[in-house]
């Protein structure tokens, strides 16, 4: 995103958008101190993922938040995924990739071909895709590409999680729990 210069007492924000279209908003110079852009990072994004509902949040694979629809231990799938890993030196060459999430194959091409977004390592032939930045998309943009992640995952669920899903709260805590013990159980006894 770049901001544009003063020009006849307005001040204009613009951004290149889906399809290298630039989008121009023109705010007038007084009320600009009261407009500002906020961008997606990772606590805006934990926070707006986990009122989501039955998304669990793990953290896995090193320095990684892994979001889930349905928890891991009921058969839960991962929807999302965020590197907090400190970025590598520029001087190895490998990109900082600082989100990956599902995206479907009828949007895996058009994504693919935006500026800042990459297949996802390991996970592109399930179409996911990964953000080289936050600046990819606005934080509404960010918040509509991960809420059909969610939506895209959550229809992949089998039937047997979903009925866990619309259980009562307290009795898929109590499920979940003692599938963690039995998991756990079963680690212990395979060592």
């Amino acid at each position: 995103m770049q901001w544009g210069g003063r020009d006849a007492g307005h001040t204009a924000l613009r951004r290149i958008g889906p399809g290298s279209r630039i989008q121009t908003w023109r705010i007038s110079a007084p009320e600009a101190w009261h407009w500002y852009l906020v961008l997606m990072d990772v606590e805006r994004l934990r926070g707006y993922l986990l009122t989501l509902p039955h998304v669990a949040e793990t953290m896995q694979w090193g320095a990684n938040l892994v979001y889930w629809v349905g928890d891991k231990a009921i058969g839960g799938k991962m929807f999302a995924l965020v590197n907090l890993d400190e970025p590598p030196d520029p001087a190895t060459g490998k990109p900082h990739l600082v989100l990956c999430y599902s995206v479907g194959p009828e949007r895996y091409g058009d994504l693919l071909e935006m500026d800042g977004l990459v297949p996802a390592p390991y996970m592109a032939r399930i179409h996911w895709v990964a953000a080289a930045n936050w600046q990819v998309f606005t934080d509404s943009e960010w918040k509509r590409e991960l809420s059909a992640a969610y939506e895209i995952t959550l229809a992949k669920l089998p039937r047997k999680v979903r009925a866990t899903l619309a259980l009562p709260v307290a009795e898929q805590r109590l499920l979940i729990a003692a599938r963690r013990k039995l998991r756990q159980a079963r680690s212990k006894k395979a060592k």
